[in-house]
């Protein structure tokens, strides 16, 4: 069962009632969106990644397309700098890559309030502590967003995803949200020092780590 604060049918019903709307609101935008990515990138228009979401258990997540899929020499995906499209870093830079997700959470992989899901490769890194972070849906935007983002060094994040984990309540998660709106707008802790999006993670805080894709 989540730990949660408030009851599992509340948060699920705030979920859907809220992502069916910004859905709504929003459409015009998406479609817009996809036919942008179509005409300057080509297809695929979506990107999908393996990440870790309720109880460890691993969902696809879905992204608008941002980068390209150039290789190096060696035939290996080059650096996120390289990759990163001008149009792409206008998605990134108004959250817009991120809006697929809210059919992850209609179809109930994800909430609209929760930590971040990361990358499934992660899985057999956690401590103990930090796989506690799986013990309630993962988010949209959450409270290492609004306390930080990409700007906050992972061990950051992993404590204030914890801390959500203890104190989640409906209230929070409300603040949570409209926090995030003037931080989108902001365009606030989009990327880390030096990076064209977040280190990786290899267990512990490396932030001279080569970026992870998307």
């Amino acid at each position: 069962m989540y730990k949660i604060n408030y009851r599992n049918f509340w948060k699920r019903a705030f979920d859907c009632i809220g992502a069916l709307l910004i859905l709504s609101i929003l459409f015009p935008l998406l479609l817009l969106t996809m036919l942008l990515i179509k005409l300057k990138m080509g297809s695929p228009i979506f990107f999908t990644q393996d990440r870790l979401g309720y109880n460890g258990e691993t969902f696809k997540i879905w992204k608008f397309r941002s980068m390209t899929n150039c290789l190096d020499e060696t035939g290996n995906l080059r650096a996120d700098e390289y990759r990163l499209t001008r149009f792409g870093k206008l998605l990134r830079d108004w959250s817009i890559d991120e809006l697929p997700q809210l059919w992850n959470v209609i179809i109930g992989d994800m909430s609209l309030i929760g930590p971040r899901p990361f990358i499934a490769e992660y899985a057999s890194r956690y401590t103990t502590e930090q796989m506690r972070r799986h013990e309630v849906r993962p988010g949209i935007s959450g409270w290492a967003q609004i306390t930080g983002r990409n700007s906050i060094n992972w061990n950051q994040k992993f404590l204030l995803d914890v801390w959500y984990v203890d104190h989640c309540n409906l209230f929070l998660d409300l603040k949570i949200l409209f926090s995030t709106i003037p931080l989108v707008l902001m365009r606030a802790g989009i990327t880390a020092e030096d990076h064209a999006t977040m280190p990786k993670w290899n267990g512990s805080d490396t932030r001279d780590s080569k970026s992870l894709s998307e």
